[in-house]
């Protein structure tokens, strides 16, 4: 009965008319940001972040989160029709689904895109309905040594599943840190790395470190490539699945459903990670009979990673809800929009706040079947967009970017500090180091430092508290046996290889 009173709680806040249309808008903006190649749903919520500081806080996560999951379906779009993934969940789907679109059949691949990311999106709510509460349960046992533990386990977590190099993710993480660590010590009052400005004593923006390294550093790197690319679109036509496409991927989408909600769960997996994991297992499965191969126009390998990626999209939200823990750089833009509201992200917020916990679980499945709306009958409106020239959108998302980040605190530092990371950020980009890692360690760093010490405090200063508590102890052999794992030559050369792959 709780979890039908629950439930109705969440309707009840959802199908509010304000919240219906922030849905909407959300869902509308991240399929516009998934068609429209190099955005993506970090850089887009890093921009609109500002704006979450005048809405209800209900309002501003619903209309985030369905930007999150809005991108995935419309990142689709753009992969099987002109071999330019919107998002970088998407690279895997340009594979077979623009092989699909050369042959004629763009219609079916975006259909079945479609279908599978519905049931996936739907199936995932239901699984963050479902696993929430027990795991809030769970929650309220921990105290800062097991918080602590989860917290390195999260930057293992990142620095593992990370693209590409396994030094270059560490440092990230350890500069993420370091920059996290920036102002005033709450425990002492000491100024640290402050550098005598006063600006830098409450610390660094996190609004203004965001929308520098997700988007200006974005926009830097998309305008020396934008030139050179062309966008001749192949014809839709008619954007169903036959019986025997949807037969051939009742299995990929059902597996993608599977992969995506556990990998969506873990520090550091979500979209990319899901979909790439899914293209795997279904490659192996079809073995050396799969007609057409992958890679040549198989349904299937468009099904099973635009399943996937939904699934891990919207099951990260787990995390993020019961613990307060980010597991991916959208997830820490989240926790930033609940910080902007005064509200701590964690355990208590079902408690304390259950109309915004239920209502932003609900209004997943609301909209996921707007976008199923906007996708589906309308896929020749957003292909129109592709022709849009780049050039007539960056100085807008430029300006946009400047007044977002100048309205939070009305401080023109804000500003600079933006600008400044942005430059950094398209260093990482040139450096080929991913920024979610060290947007993860700027989160975590100071909740991981406050933790420790206060674990610290409470056994007298004896380490040993972190080994001694079963559930901390527990996820720090969890973290050791990880790093341990693909530290073995064996694990590291094939992550090396399959990075590559995805890329």
């Amino acid at each position: 009965m709780d979890f039908l009173n629950n439930l109705a709680t969440g309707f009840e806040e959802a199908l509010s008319l304000a919240n219906l249309l922030y849905c909407f808008a959300g869902v509308t903006v991240g399929t516009l940001i998934g068609v429209l190649p190099g955005l993506g749903p970090v850089a887009a919520i890093a921009m609109l972040l500002p704006i979450t500081y005048t809405l209800q806080p209900s309002a501003a996560l619903i209309m985030l989160a369905g930007i999150y999951y809005g991108a995935q379906y419309g990142g689709s779009t753009t992969a099987i029709l002109v071999n330019i993934p919107g998002d970088a969940s998407a690279v895997i789907t340009c594979l077979d689904g623009h092989k699909m679109a050369k042959k004629g059949r763009a219609g079916a691949a975006l259909g079945i895109a479609a279908i599978g990311s519905f049931f996936a999106g739907c199936v995932a709510t239901f699984l963050i309905a479902a696993f929430a509460p027990p795991l809030i349960s769970i929650a309220f046992k921990f105290e800062a040594a097991e918080y602590f533990s989860l917290m390195a386990l999260g930057l293992v977590g990142a620095v593992v599943l990370a693209n590409g190099s396994l030094i270059k993710a560490f440092c990230m993480v350890l500069l993420g840190l370091l920059v996290g660590l920036t102002g005033t010590d709450i425990n002492s009052g000491a100024m640290r790395f402050t550098f005598g400005l006063e600006d830098l004593q409450e610390g660094l923006s996190f609004v203004a470190i965001s929308m520098g390294i997700f988007g200006y550093a974005e926009i830097m790197n998309n305008l020396e490539q934008r030139s050179t690319r062309s966008f001749s679109t192949a014809p839709v036509g008619k954007v169903l699945p036959t019986w025997s496409d949807i037969k051939n991927c009742v299995g990929p989408i059902l597996r993608g459903t599977a992969v995506g909600s556990l990998l969506g769960v873990l520090p550091g997996g979500g979209a990319l990670l899901s979909s790439f994991a899914s293209y795997t297992m279904e490659k192996k499965i079809a073995g050396k009979n799969a007609n057409p191969p992958f890679g040549e126009g198989n349904i299937r390998g468009v099904a099973g990673p635009e399943t996937a990626n939904n699934a891990g999209a919207q099951t990260s939200f787990i995390p993020m809800l019961t613990l307060g823990i980010p597991s991916n750089a959208v997830m820490a833009l989240m926790i930033g929009a609940m910080m902007i509201h005064d509200i701590q992200p964690g355990p208590l917020v079902m408690s304390t706040d259950p109309g915004l916990f239920w209502g932003l679980i609900v209004s997943m499945w609301i909209g996921n079947l707007m976008l199923i709306v906007l996708n589906l009958p309308m896929i020749n409106v957003w292909v129109k967009l592709l022709r849009v020239p780049y050039r007539w959108l960056f100085p807008a998302i430029i300006a946009f970017c400047v007044i977002g980040t100048y309205s939070i605190n009305n401080n023109v530092f804000d500003i600079w500090v933006s600008i400044a990371f942005g430059f950094l950020g398209y260093v990482f980009i040139k450096l080929g180091c991913e920024a979610a890692p060290f947007v993860l360690g700027f989160i975590l760093g100071p909740m991981m430092e406050e933790n420790l010490r206060r674990a610290l405090l409470l056994s007298r200063g004896d380490p040993s508290v972190f080994f001694t508590r079963p559930i901390s102890c527990g996820l720090l052999i969890a973290a050791a046996v990880l790093l341990i794992v693909v530290l073995a030559p064996a694990v590291r050369k094939k992550r090396e290889v399959a990075f590559q792959d995805n890329d």
